[in-house]
């Protein structure tokens, strides 16, 4: 985590940074090229086969009936999910770097003139965002295998749980995981394995259609 953390802030302010005015285009392209930069060298240097990290209690499960079982990393692995969006939840809300996040993404012009230098708030936030990326990634691969060209799919996921929950909306996003899980879950056991990922999308598209803003989405006053 401390890892991912430097390199998040070094990477905004050695390379984002200086690429902020120049509009979303130019930030899609740079990110673009640093993904096949770091997916190039994963698999030169821990090649493209699956790999997958071993704890040793990842089949283990509490009995709740006598068909009924809850395995103990998925457990593990959403109250530590709980946690960290606590923990985000009161960064934001109680602390003075928390508000300066907030207030450099409503007005960064105004956060300038009030003496917050956004520059260094920038890469603040990246780092934060590499660091729960990294919390994730490691549950990631406890729970399933991994290859170096796995981002891309679980990109999509994450976009759509985003969107079910509703921008802006942290607990949303959570919910929008736990949605989105569901309905891939119980899609692939009634229609079949192949059909579990489609189901999800399925879910995406019907809540899209029928609540754009999300589930839980902030409401803005005008």
């Amino acid at each position: 985590m401390v890892i991912m953390f430097i390199f998040g802030y070094l990477l905004q302010r050695g390379v984002l940074n200086w690429i902020v005015r120049g509009g979303e285009i130019a930030g899609v392209i740079v990110t673009f090229g640093l993904l096949m930069i770091i997916q190039n060298g994963l698999q030169q240097y821990f090649s493209a086969d699956d790999q997958r990290l071993m704890i040793g209690w990842e089949g283990t499960s509490i009995k709740l009936t006598s068909g009924v079982f809850i395995g103990w990393l998925p457990l593990t692995i959403f109250l530590m999910a709980v946690v960290v969006i606590a923990g985000l939840q009161l960064f934001l809300s109680r602390t003075r770097m928390g508000r300066a996040f907030r207030a450099v993404s409503d007005d960064q012009e105004a956060a300038r003139m009030m003496g917050i230098n956004n520059r260094h708030i920038w890469g603040t936030a990246l780092g934060v965002a590499f660091m729960i990326a990294a919390i994730g990634g490691v549950m990631f691969g406890i729970n399933t295998s991994f290859s170096p060209t796995l981002g891309n799919r679980n990109l999509i996921f994450a976009f759509e749980a985003v969107i079910i929950g509703g921008m802006g909306s942290i607990w949303g996003t959570l919910l929008g995981g736990v949605v989105l899980g569901l309905a891939q879950t119980l899609g692939g056991q009634v229609f079949g394995g192949r059909w579990d990922i489609f189901c999800g999308h399925i879910v995406f598209l019907l809540i899209l259609a029928l609540k754009p803003q999300g589930l839980l989405a902030k409401t803005v006053q005008a």
